[in-house]
């Protein structure tokens, strides 16, 4: 007979996952409120973007060191310091007079996301019988997704009604509530940590290497992409990453099992998983920038136009769950990489005649893409390792797709910023437009690769996650 999943268990779930909701809502909802933000607190652009980029890079960095921290400590205590930073951090930024003091708080949240969403699959990784692994995993995926999506949504609405600050405001009292949920229902054992050393240079090596490629690409947004500065600093950053890979190749200290890595259809999955999240956050976080600079949209709009597709692609993640649990990963992940593809080559088609109804529908066709393979990837990329390895998957797949959002945000941006350095023209308009375009260009360029390794392992690996 099948296993049913317990209502205590399924409670459990949605209490950290309804906490994850919350600290990824937060993490695109101030997008919208960057050009009101630079006048308000008498920053750049460049600067006030680290709102994102530096809350994702240290949920990353967090992330990192899940794989032990899972086994270390009962999910219970985990949770608790989840919720406690996620309430410091909001009240901080909620009373900031100031960016440096919004930008702890926005760091005090990250704490809590990085804890929150690894626990959260973890859960249902060990908790939920492995037929119905896909659905729950769609479940989650969808808050994984669709929280950044709907971010701007409420970033746009709540401060047009009152200011960035209501973003905050809105959410502490459902910290509360979240708090009190998780303490009568998660439940749980550590693993234990016996033999295992933690590794702090691994930490340190991690956190060096992805500030370092933010950085890097920083200085292109600059100084321009053929300048000596990003040269030399691609230079030291390939040098440092090669340091690192030979410093975990000879340690008997690991942060995370990096050998999982040797099984292909792992590594094809992670892809897939880094890309769809890169181009999801990117598109966040790009498209209310073009509809407020380019459209003249005000920020309830740029939010709003957001809103159809997320719905769209929330509805189907279960579906794409259900058809991975029934038909394996082919066709859904076919669905994926084909949606994607054609959503944003029509972003890069059509970027000179975007319009706020043509952004909706774009939109939402890219999203249902998105939601087809993002829970997809990880669903299949879980079933490739057995045991204490799987806590290793979730964290090097919940890292990376922290680091993709981060990665993505700073890109795009970047590009933007450099088309308007080496422009002939000082009209914004026209600058962010060329930029986007590039931006799209490069989106494309990306969803045709995740295609690509979707084909590439439906024809080497046929039916692989139903074996």
């Amino acid at each position: 007979m099948e296993k049913e999943v317990s209502t205590r268990v399924k409670l459990s779930i949605a209490a950290v996952g309804l906490l994850s909701f919350i600290s990824i809502l937060v993490e695109t909802s101030m997008n919208v409120t960057f050009p009101t933000l630079t006048k308000d607190l008498s920053v750049s652009l460049g600067t006030v973007q680290w709102l994102t980029t530096g809350y994702l890079l240290l949920t990353t960095i967090i992330m990192s060191t899940t794989a032990y921290v899972l086994k270390k400590f009962a999910p219970l205590k985990i949770f608790s310091f989840a919720v406690i930073f996620c309430f410091i951090g909001s009240i901080t930024c909620l009373v900031a007079p100031s960016f440096p003091v919004l930008l702890t708080g926005r760091l005090l949240q990250a704490i809590s996301a990085g804890l929150s969403i690894p626990l959260m699959f973890n859960l249902i990784f060990v908790e939920v019988p492995s037929s119905k692994i896909g659905l729950y995993t769609g479940f989650a995926s969808i808050i994984v997704s669709l929280a950044p999506a709907l971010g701007p949504t409420y970033g746009g609405v709540v401060s047009g009604l009152w200011s960035w600050r209501a973003i905050f405001a809105g959410i502490a009292p459902l910290i509360v509530i979240v708090a009190i949920l998780g303490w009568f229902t998660i439940r749980g054992t550590a693993r234990g940590v016996e033999g295992i050393n933690f590794d702090y240079f691994s930490v340190a090596g991690l956190a060096i290497i992805f500030s370092m490629i933010l950085f890097t690409f920083d200085q292109a947004g600059s100084h321009g992409w053929f300048s000596s500065q990003f040269l030399i600093w691609s230079i030291i950053t390939v040098v440092i990453f090669g340091i690192f890979a030979w410093y975990n190749s000879k340690t008997d200290r690991q942060l995370i099992d990096f050998s999982i890595l040797k099984n292909h259809l792992l590594r094809l999955r992670l892809f897939s998983y880094f890309g769809l999240q890169f181009i999801n956050i990117g598109l966040s976080f790009l498209l209310p920038i073009f509809a407020q600079t380019v459209l003249k949209l005000d920020t309830s709009h740029a939010g709003i136009m957001l809103l159809p597709g997320s719905l769209l692609g929330a509805a189907v993640g279960p579906i794409a769950g259900s058809i991975y649990d029934k038909k394996g990963a082919t066709i859904p992940m076919m669905i994926s990489g084909v949606l994607v593809t054609l959503g944003a080559g029509m972003f890069f088609i059509f970027s000179d005649h975007l319009s706020f109804v043509a952004i909706i529908l774009l939109y939402s066709l890219l999203r249902i893409g998105f939601n087809f393979g993002f829970g997809t990837s990880l669903s299949d990329g879980s079933i490739q390792v057995q045991g204490s390895k799987k806590s290793d998957q979730n964290s090097l797949f919940s890292m990376m797709q922290q680091y993709a959002g981060s990665l993505g945000t700073n890109v795009l941006s970047v590009v933007i910023s450099a088309v308007s350095i080496t422009s002939n023209t000082k009209n914004n308009v026209i600058n962010t437009l060329t930029g986007a375009k590039l931006d799209f260009a490069l989106l494309t360029l990306l969803a045709s690769l995740i295609l690509i390794s979707v084909i590439y392992a439906a024809v080497k690996y046929p039916q692989k996650s139903l074996d």
